[in-house]
């Protein structure tokens, strides 16, 4: 019997606002993170990259992030929030990921970085060069990652263990419309 492969997303939130004496917790989208968190959505729709469960940070940003990406999108399963994830440092990351049921087959994260860029720099081993590169210089805000996993369990996620199949960031989306 070979190895399942488990297909992991990671999702940052799309591009936040900062007013004048809000805490980080409740900053909410700026105008352009509310214009791009639904092409993102629809990204996933159509590139049949579903996820059978979406875990969300509580903060207001991620929270609204999922809300815009998958409204309307019933395909899109709902965000359950885990406050772990806010301000969370990578291995804290892997650790809610470890924790996924195994009938989970695909798990998309919202989150914040720098967490969720050192998670990712931490789990890809391989995938396509130019997409690395590109990874490794900036995960912008909307950033994607698309990341399969050569592992029968999510307990098994490893340093190394992923392949990062595309990373996509909502301006690529904006340049396909034009």
């Amino acid at each position: 019997m070979g190895t399942t492969m488990r297909r992991l997303i990671l999702f940052r939130h799309t591009k936040s606002d900062w007013p004048a004496g809000m805490v980080d917790f409740e900053r909410p989208l700026a105008p352009r993170g509310r214009r791009a968190a639904p092409l993102m959505g629809r990204m996933i729709l159509d590139r049949g990259l579903v996820p059978d469960r979406v875990v969300v940070s509580p903060a207001a940003r991620t929270v609204e992030t999922w809300a815009l990406a998958s409204a309307g999108l019933v395909q899109l399963p709902p965000g359950e929030q885990d406050g772990r994830i806010y301000e969370a440092p990578a291995y804290l990351l892997a650790a809610v990921i470890r924790e996924t049921a195994d009938e989970v087959g695909t798990l998309l994260l919202v989150g914040h970085n720098p967490g969720i860029e050192s998670l990712c720099e931490e789990i890809v081993g391989g995938g396509p060069p130019d997409q690395r590169r590109r990874l490794s210089r900036k995960y912008p805000t909307g950033g994607l990652a698309v990341i399969d996993c050569a592992i029968d369990r999510w307990a098994d996620l490893a340093p190394r263990c992923g392949t990062l199949v595309s990373f996509t960031v909502p301006r690529d989306l904006d340049s396909e419309a034009e």
